[in-house]
C-alpha cells in the first residue's frame, strides 16, 4: 500500500518545554505505524528540532510540519487526518484540541498531561476524546492509557 493510501495519523506537539512530550511523540508515532497509520507531527520549530534530534532516521515519526499552517490546510479543506492526537499540557493545547475537534472530520484525542492536567481537562467542553495523565516528568501513566484508550496494550 502506498503512502497515499494509508490512513494518517496526525501528531500535534505542545509548547516544547514538557519534558515528557517527546517519549510521547516517539511513542505514539510508533503505535500509529504499528497500526497501519503513518504518522505526521505538527508543532512549533522548536518542538519538531527537539522530536528530530529524538529520531534523526524518521524510523518512527514521518513528515514534520508547521503548526499553523497544518490547522489551517485542515480548516480550508485541503488536508485532514483520520486519527488525531493533541498534546496537552498548557492552555494553548486545550484550544488547538478545540480547533481540531471543529475543523478536522477525523477522530480527535486530546493527551492532558501534567501539574495542570485534571484543571486543564476540566475546560475541554467540547467533543472530542481525552486521555489524562497528571505528571510531566515520566511518561509511563500516559503511555498505559494512551494504550488503553488505543486498544493499544493488547
Amino acid at each position: 500500500m502506498s503512502d497515499k493510501e494509508r490512513k494518517k495519523g496526525l501528531i500535534i506537539l505542545g509548547c516544547p518545554e514538557a519534558p515528557a512530550q517527546v517519549s510521547l511523540a516517539v511513542h505514539l508515532a510508533y503505535s500509529l505505524r504499528r497500526s497501519g497509520y503513518l504518522p505526521v507531527v505538527a508543532g512549533n520549530p522548536s518542538a519538531r528540532h527537539l522530536l528530530a534530534m529524538a529520531d534523526p532516521e524518521h524510523h518512527y515519526v514521518g513528515e514534520m510540519l508547521d503548526l499553523d499552517g497544518c490547522i489551517e490546510e485542515i480548516a480550508a479543506g485541503e488536508h485532514d487526518y483520520d486519527l488525531s492526537f493533541v498534546l496537552v499540557h498548557r492552555e494553548s493545547g486545550v484550544s488547538y484540541a478545540g480547533t481540531m475537534s471543529v475543523v478536522s472530520a477525523g477522530r480527535v484525542v486530546a493527551v492532558v498531561f501534567g501539574k495542570e492536567a485534571e484543571t486543564l481537562a476540566s475546560l475541554i467542553d467540547f467533543d472530542c476524546e481525552t486521555v489524562v495523565a497528571p505528571g510531566g516528568h515520566n511518561p509511563l501513566p500516559l503511555k498505559k492509557a494512551i494504550d488503553r484508550v488505543m486498544k493499544w496494550d493488547v
